[in-house]
């Protein structure tokens, strides 16, 4: 097949994505497919002779990028390195080059990539992609909506209230009194923005913080306990992996720098914990519309009851995420994974 692996973007996510897009465009280069590797902002700014000899050449926007850093990207920065200075999400050429392809492998996070502004933006140019579709990507990405499913379907989750930014000024702050508890901003991935609040004194100050990437912000109870994650492959559930971070929380710098946090996969859980957690993903993962393959992230308390957090409808794809850890759990290796993400993201056009 011909594959376009869009990566990059804008969004406080991009260096995250970068990684996990070139890791899945190797991948998929090693099954066989013929595969570019495409930044969907940035798009393709040289003069375009032949799609067809990017697809030869195996064009890679990356080079010599590597790693993902320790500080989020500068987004200014970013928008001021593309040559027509334009804000439009496709960059140069991307339309016409994602066209082409059979399918283009969603290797975005966060922020347009994610919420389904991109996904409704393909399936009006009539573009395939994996992944679930625009719906689905809207309801998970904004944790307010997605709490109110969780609510409406019976997904067991922590109490949690939603803040505007008017909150700051107007008083409204002071009606939350249950202490500790986890500050979110509504629509941000990868933890960034999130900080654990022990104190009523430090509660104004985390806010103020979380405000800063969005207007919304979610505020939730804090539940002290074992946190897990499990992927979604179709409709089966993956072997559930334990996230152990050796200081704080699974904050940003824990999940993409190698060595900061400790994953036991699978889970060393007793059956019926496995099996009512695995239920609950696939439940989640019902409820929120998805499609293809997911992430559900769940918190275990010490009286064995269960909480769902939130789904992520583009897992990461790096050499330590998540997703492909559970896979190699359930005997399946990266390429493989990626080539079965693919085919059943093809299903929803059948």
């Amino acid at each position: 097949m011909k594959i376009v692996v869009l990566a990059g973007g804008l969004s406080t996510e991009r260096d995250v994505s970068i990684t996990s897009g070139k890791q899945v465009f190797a991948a998929l280069k090693s099954k066989g497919h013929k595969v570019i590797l495409l930044d969907v902002f940035m798009g393709y700014e040289e003069k375009l002779d032949s799609i067809d000899a990017l697809f030869e050449n195996g064009y890679d926007f990356t080079k010599s990028i590597t790693g993902v850093s320790t500080q989020i990207p500068d987004l200014e920065e970013i928008k001021a390195m593309r040559k027509d200075k334009s804000d439009c999400i496709f960059g140069e050429n991307v339309i016409d080059i994602c066209k082409s392809a059979d399918i283009c492998f969603l290797a975005l996070h966060g922020g347009v990539g994610e919420n389904g502004q991109l996904q409704a933006a393909l399936d009006m140019l009539g573009i395939k992609y994996t992944g679930a579709g625009y719906l689905g990507s809207a309801i998970a990405m904004d944790k307010g909506v997605t709490k109110a499913v969780f609510l409406h379907g019976d997904v067991p989750t922590p109490m949690s209230k939603l803040y505007q930014k008017h909150a700051l000024s107007n008083g409204e702050l002071k009606s939350w009194v249950d202490f500790p508890c986890v500050v979110k901003p509504c629509s941000a991935g990868s933890s960034v923005g999130v900080s654990i609040v022990q104190t009523k004194d430090d509660f104004e100050k985390a806010m103020i913080d979380a405000f800063k990437y969005e207007g919304q912000v979610l505020v939730e109870q804090y539940i002290k306990g074992r946190e897990f994650s499990i992927g979604v492959l179709g409709n089966k559930a993956l072997p559930i992996i334990e996230i152990i971070p050796k200081t704080g929380f699974y904050d940003y710098v824990n999940k993409y720098q190698a060595g900061n946090t400790e994953e036991i996969c699978p889970a060393v859980l007793d059956d019926a914990t496995t099996k009512k957690l695995q239920n609950a993903a696939l439940h989640a993962f019902s409820e929120l519309h998805l499609e293809s393959y997911a992430r559900i992230d769940f918190l275990l308390d010490d009286k064995g009851n269960i909480f769902c957090l939130e789904a992520n409808t583009l897992p990461g794809m790096t050499p330590i995420s998540l997703l492909p850890q559970e896979a190699k759990a359930d005997g399946i290796d990266f390429p493989e994974l990626c080539e079965k993400i693919v085919e059943l993201s093809l299903l929803k056009y059948n």
